[in-house]
């Protein structure tokens, strides 16, 4: 347990650096811990340590990629279309190497009409989060040709590839290592990324950590990905491509509600 809340507080010193210093400090950061997991996992005994150590190497190689990459240029959307592929590669080496199954890391269908059920939370949090962040939209107008390719996009890669690290194989690993608190320590390191949303409204920080306990407690259950994944793309979609056109026609429904 120590263990892996050295590694936790690491983690979160780095993405302070990275969000309140300097970013390319903060990159440099996330590179030492990575390189430190690395040589730990290869020193580590107990397997369950290695596959926890191993797994959670994903969690800085995530910021890495994000920010090392030289795409500012790029429109956001083909940012996250050129990010996502190689995370996703690297989640999928992780879970070869852990010999998890596709029904070990969630990638099923189980509970069909469930998962559907849950995925429609996405425009909940979607909502809520508008109302936290006020994000500009991705997109210049809300027309369908402008909105396919980056809905596409954020239910691919914010939506599946992220649950896939995050819920499947990293959540898979704390929990055989931590046991049940293998769930929240996942939602913190999840959180933590996310830092950057701080400045903009500090409730978004709890409010994305809540987020997390439901989609691994929902993960758990079900032993599937496909509704928190659905999900978690949908209120991306609902948050940069969708709610930033409509924000006076659910002010008066939020503030009756509120009332």
């Amino acid at each position: 347990m120590s263990l892996a809340i050295l590694y936790l507080v690491l983690i979160v010193g780095a993405e302070f650096i990275t969000n309140f210093i300097q970013p390319l400090y903060g990159v440099i950061a996330h590179a030492i811990i990575l390189a430190g997991l690395t040589v730990h996992t290869s020193r580590a005994v107990n397997s369950s340590t290695r596959n926890f150590l191993l797994a959670l190497c994903l969690a800085p190689l995530t910021r890495i990629f994000s920010f090392s990459m030289p795409l500012t240029w790029l429109n956001l959307t083909y940012w996250y279309l050129i990010i996502y592929p190689p995370l996703f590669l690297a989640a999928w080496v992780v879970k070869k190497y852990l010999n998890l199954t596709a029904k070990n890391t969630g990638l099923n269908a189980q509970k069909l009409p469930l998962q559907l059920g849950i995925a429609l939370t996405g425009f909940v949090f979607g909502v809520v989060e508008y109302y936290l962040l006020k994000p500009e939209p991705l997109i210049p107008e809300l027309t369908w040709g402008k909105v396919i390719l980056p809905a596409f996009v954020l239910l691919a890669g914010t939506g599946f590839v992220e649950e896939f690290i995050f819920r499947g194989v990293i959540q898979r690993a704390s929990m055989t290592f931590l046991g049940r608190w293998g769930l929240p320590y996942v939602a913190l390191v999840f959180t933590s990324l996310q830092l950057i949303n701080y400045s903009t409204n500090p409730w978004d920080i709890p409010f994305i950590f809540l987020i997390g306990l439901f989609f691994g407690w929902i993960v758990n259950k079900t032993g599937s990905l496909l509704g928190v994944a659905l999900s978690h793309g949908i209120t991306n979609i609902t948050l940069y491509l969708i709610i930033p056109f409509f924000p006076s026609l659910l002010s008066p429904l939020l503030s009756k509600l509120l009332s």
